[in-house]
């Protein structure tokens, strides 16, 4: 039986998204696959990019690390992905169709995105009898393996579909009046949010840096000083990041583009159709193999703090001290239990962000990685 990892860390040097705790937080992971789970060291691949010695975790990169991780696996192997960095989220495209109503996606250092589509596309190549496990600290990383069904979570969005309509019109409403009476209220002075408050108790506590959430505007910024075009706009990403990478780009970027060149070669317009956007998805004639653990949900972020001079993820540094926690038996703890004991700790800290937990019924209560 072969244990294999890649572990990806982004801190974005330089950049105005820098981030502090990624590359720590796969130095601290690397260290525990060795020392806890028996790990060799050749093993396990690292890609950062605060080191030019190390492989850059560029879109690229990242996608043949992942996929040289996957392809020769054999039954029986142990595969795990930690990556730490940037989230952000896409907009659907119009008759596309999500359990979270966007495509969730990490962001490597070259802004080439990698969409949860790509994800479930990798989990469905995992062999028989070998699972992988992947741990994103990053920003609406609940959903990041397309499809993957929810443990424990409030991500998926299957529930809230089969509400009335008009329950949800009415509900729009008097939020849209309720916000404007408490920011009324704020400016002068007589009430404080619970998220306001919540951020006065973590920076008592905490340095917090900032959230692992790269909006989609400042996404297009970055991409635009990265790629010198200064005519990119939101409904215009996906044949933006086809132009600029190419066969380089997200294997569903690139679908996308395929549709829209042959709707127009054999009618001259580009007509909208399910079959288009589609992207992967499980088809359930392929046994889910892929087990995540977000460090927060869909339409949260996390956080990248700094305590007593040390940057980490705050769900990262939770694992860790999860696993620390157990003495000779930290190997044996589940999924499960790691993920409700991280969710308890982050709650302790002040966080507001909850981990969450997607995999196949059979790894729920499985040991984590192995």
């Amino acid at each position: 039986m072969a244990k294999k990892a890649v572990l990806i860390g982004i801190n974005y040097p330089g950049t105005k998204i820098e981030l502090k705790g990624c590359v720590n937080d796969v130095h601290r992971m690397h260290k525990c696959l060795v020392d806890q789970y028996g790990f060799s060291e050749k093993d396990i691949t690292v890609l950062i990019d605060t080191d030019d010695s190390y492989t850059q975790p560029t879109g690229k990169n990242i996608r043949n690390a992942l996929s040289e991780l996957i392809t020769p696996a054999k039954p029986g192997d142990v595969l795990f992905v930690h990556y730490s960095g940037h989230g952000t989220r896409v907009p659907l495209e119009e008759g596309e169709e999500d359990d979270t109503g966007f495509d969730e996606c990490i962001v490597p250092c070259d802004m080439n995105p990698i969409p949860d589509d790509d994800f479930r596309d990798l989990v469905d190549q995992v062999p028989s009898e070998c699972k992988l496990t992947f741990v994103s600290d990053s920003c609406h990383s609940g959903g990041l393996i397309d499809g993957a069904k929810e443990h424990i979570g409030e991500s998926t969005n299957k529930n809230r579909n089969q509400e009335p309509k008009a329950y949800f019109f009415e509900l729009e409403i008097w939020n849209f009046f309720y916000s404007v009476l408490m920011k009324f209220l704020a400016l002068c002075g007589i009430w404080r949010s619970q998220e306001e408050q919540d951020k006065i108790e973590i920076t008592a506590r905490y340095e917090v840096g900032k959230s692992r959430y790269l909006p989609m505007e400042s996404f297009i910024n970055v991409l635009k000083e990265k790629t010198g075009k200064d005519n990119i706009e939101i409904g215009k990403i996906r044949p933006t990041l086809f132009d600029v990478f190419g066969e380089d780009a997200s294997p569903k970027v690139k679908k996308f583009i395929k549709a829209m060149l042959t709707k127009l070669d054999q009618s001259g317009l580009v007509e909208s159709g399910r079959e288009i956007y589609r992207g992967g998805s499980s088809s359930g004639l392929v046994p889910d193999r892929g087990i995540l653990l977000s460090g927060c949900q869909t339409d949260e972020t996390s956080a990248d703090v700094k305590k007593s001079g040390e940057a980490y993820g705050a769900f990262s540094n939770a694992i860790q001290m999860v696993l620390s926690e157990g003495g000779g038996e930290k190997d044996k703890i589940t999924n499960r239990e790691l993920v409700l004991r991280a969710r308890e700790m982050l709650k302790e800290q002040g966080f507001t962000q909850r981990p969450g937990l997607y995999c196949n019924d059979r790894f729920v209560d499985a040991p984590f990685i192995c």
